[in-house]
């Protein structure tokens, strides 16, 4: 049934786990926190249906169910029970991740993890397990960033529920998170966290795109598109100081040279944003991810989120934004090895003019998240 877990992927997912890995705590903490999750879920149809329910919760999910029958109808998604339940947690976010890098690297330490294969980040379903862990990686000399997570994606092994966590930021974020939680169901690549999730944010960006279309003003449409320009100017002002911040840290200089000068670096980091909010007229969305705890691993799990966004979108571009063909050509691309896929996404973004950054595996989940809730503020927008 809709709420409830698929019993027949449970034993599997456990009996995994406590084979294939030494981390048990770990693994436990995961699974207990999804059948969590899970169990908290009611069919939406059943709570617009109840007339004792809560009038703001029945219109917010008759508008959630709008968008859900669109993501299948007209983007050609996944048509099956994921967001077609809610689970309210009583809390701000589903999970918590930790980022964590070296002090003069970006390149996000590494968590080989089951199903989804080797990410940038840990995930935690208790924020005090999330700030433990990222306390003893401090210890051992790295720095890090712990960020919440409104939701994620089961790639279809479960029916995903619709959750306050995202809920609570109104239809235009709960169409921006059930079109891309939904692109990774169509395809996904093992360990390739940067293919993955630029493929679901193409997908995304399209979406809301015709989702705007069909139920915004030209006004609303005019100021989903400043958004749009905002987020590439941000994600241009870090592919810059990535390249800044790799040079320093290839460089020969001495561990006390390097820290004064990448003290310099975030600095004129945040001289040069505090100047990009000046030419967007004040706007702070993207204040939180620059306070005083901006370091590597921040830094990583943001700089590379968004570069190979354009060559996916290229892509569906050369196919008449036909979204099915889109998802054959990705799936195709999927297919092949890390290394000719590699460089098939390299002549994809020469061919949209978006020179490619290589500075090591992006990082991405709450950052991810972090970027598109800065983005969410969008004047006159549908909330």
């Amino acid at each position: 049934m809709m709420n409830r877990l698929r019993d027949w992927h449970l034993p599997l997912l456990l009996a995994s786990a406590l084979t294939g890995c030494s981390h048990l705590g770990y693994y436990a903490q995961a699974i207990s926190g999804h059948i969590e999750v899970m169990r908290a879920a009611t069919p939406i149809s059943d709570l617009i249906g109840d007339p004792a329910g809560d009038p703001q919760l029945r219109q917010q999910l008759a508008e959630v169910q709008a968008i859900r029958d669109f993501a299948s109808r007209e983007l050609g998604l996944p048509d099956n029970d994921s967001y077609r339940a809610y689970a309210n947690l009583g809390r701000p976010y589903v999970v918590w991740n930790v980022f964590a890098a070296p002090e003069f690297s970006l390149r996000a330490r590494r968590w080989c993890l089951l199903v989804v294969g080797c990410v940038s980040y840990r995930g935690y379903y208790d924020r005090q397990d999330a700030e433990q862990l990222a306390t003893e990686l401090r210890q051992q000399g790295y720095e890090t960033f712990v960020g919440g997570v409104p939701a994620y994606s089961t790639l279809g092994y479960f029916d995903d529920p619709v959750l306050n966590t995202f809920l609570r930021f109104g239809p235009l974020e709960v169409a921006r998170t059930v079109f891309h939680e939904l692109a990774h169901q169509v395809v996904f690549v093992q360990g390739d966290t940067q293919f993955n999730e630029s493929f679901a944010t193409a997908v995304e960006n399209e979406g809301l795109r015709r989702w705007l279309a069909r139920h915004a003003t030209p006004e609303q449409r005019a100021a989903f598109a400043v958004q749009l320009a905002r987020r590439a100017a941000f994600m241009a002002l870090l592919r810059d100081y990535g390249k800044r911040f790799e040079a320093l840290y290839e460089s020969p200089r001495s561990i006390s040279e390097q820290r004064a000068a990448k003290a310099g670096l975030l600095a004129t980091l945040r001289r040069d944003y505090a100047g990009l909010k000046v030419a967007w007229g004040g706007y702070a969305g993207y204040d939180a991810l620059f306070g005083d705890g901006l370091n590597n691993a921040t830094f990583a799990s943001l700089s590379l989120y968004s570069e190979l966004v354009p060559a996916f979108e290229g892509l569906l571009a050369r196919q008449n934004h036909d979204l099915p063909q889109f998802y054959r050509q990705v799936a195709s691309l999927a297919a092949l090895g890390d290394e000719e896929r590699q460089d098939r996404l390299n002549e994809l973004l020469a061919t949209s003019g978006e020179p490619r950054q290589d500075a090591g595996d992006v990082a991405v989940g709450a950052t991810a998240d972090s970027l598109r809730l800065a983005d969410r503020a969008c004047p006159g927008c549908p909330q």
